[in-house]
C-alpha cells in the first residue's frame, strides 16, 4: 500500500507535466491523421492516372514507405539529415515522417476498395460525359472512403500508439513523460500500467466515434 501512496504522490506532483504530454500526444495523433489522410487521397488519385509514370511512381511511393520502418525514417530524418546541414525540430520531423508513412498505408486502403467497386458506374459515368476529377470526386471517392472506414479507423489507432515512438527523437509526449515518472521511484510496473491503461481509453473513444460516423453514413438520408 505504500508504494502505491508514493507512486500516487509522485503522479501528482507531475501532473502538470504529463497532461502536457498527453496534450502533445493528442496533438500530434491528430495533426498526423489529417495529412496523411488528406495525402492518402492525393496519392490514392493519382495511382489512377492514366500516365504509366505517373501510376509507378506513386505506387513505388507507396511500396517504399509502407516496407520502410517508421523508427527508421524518423532517426533518418532527425538525427541523419543534420550531417547535410538540415535540423528540423522533434514535432516537425513526426509530423513529416508520420504523414508520408500513413498516406502510404492510406492510399493502400483506398487501392483495396477501388479494387471491389462496381467499374459499370465509372464506365456510365464517362460515357455521359464526366470528367475523371468529377467521376473520382463523385462516385470514386465516396465510396471508397465508405467501404475504407474500418481500415482507416485502425489506421487512426496505430497513429495515436504510435505516436509513443516519438519520445526516441526527443518529442515530449505522453510516454515519455511517464518514461520520467517511472525513472524517478522505480515504480516501472505502475507507471507502464497506467500508461497503457489510459491508451487503452483514448483507442476506445477512438472506435466509438468511429462507430457513430460509420453508422450514419450507412443510414439512408429519407
Amino acid at each position: 500500500m505504500g508504494s502505491w501512496l508514493t507512486f500516487v504522490n509522485d503522479l501528482q506532483e507531475q501532473m502538470p507535466l504529463i497532461l502536457a504530454g498527453i496534450l502533445n500526444t493528442l496533438q500530434l495523433a491528430f495533426v498526423i491523421s489529417i495529412t496523411g489522410f488528406v495525402l492518402g487521397i492525393l496519392v490514392f488519385y493519382l495511382t489512377l492516372s492514366k500516365n504509366g509514370v505517373m501510376r509507378n511512381a506513386l505506387n513505388g511511393y507507396i511500396s517504399f514507405f509502407i516496407g520502410m520502418p517508421l523508427i527508421v525514417l524518423l532517426f533518418l530524418m532527425y538525427y541523419g539529415l543534420p550531417q547535410w546541414g538540415v535540423r528540423l525540430a522533434p514535432f516537425s520531423v513526426a509530423v513529416i515522417g508520420f504523414t508520408l508513412n500513413v498516406a502510404a498505408y492510406n492510399a493502400a486502403y483506398l487501392k483495396t476498395a477501388f479494387n471491389g467497386l462496381d467499374k459499370s458506374q465509372i464506365e456510365a459515368a464517362t460515357a455521359q460525359g464526366f470528367r475523371p476529377s468529377e467521376i473520382f470526386r463523385l462516385i470514386t471517392l465516396p465510396q471508397v472512403l465508405l467501404s475504407s472506414v474500418p481500415a482507416l479507423t485502425n489506421q487512426v489507432i496505430a497513429n495515436l500508439k504510435d505516436s509513443s515512438i516519438t519520445f526516441l527523437i526527443q518529442y515530449t509526449e505522453f510516454f515519455a513523460r511517464m518514461q520520467e515518472l517511472a525513472s524517478t521511484n522505480f515504480q516501472f510496473f505502475k507507471a507502464y500500467l497506467l500508461t497503457g491503461l489510459i491508451y487503452l481509453l483514448a483507442v476506445t473513444v477512438i472506435v466509438l466515434i468511429a462507430r457513430i460516423i460509420e453508422r450514419r453514413l450507412l443510414t439512408p438520408i429519407n
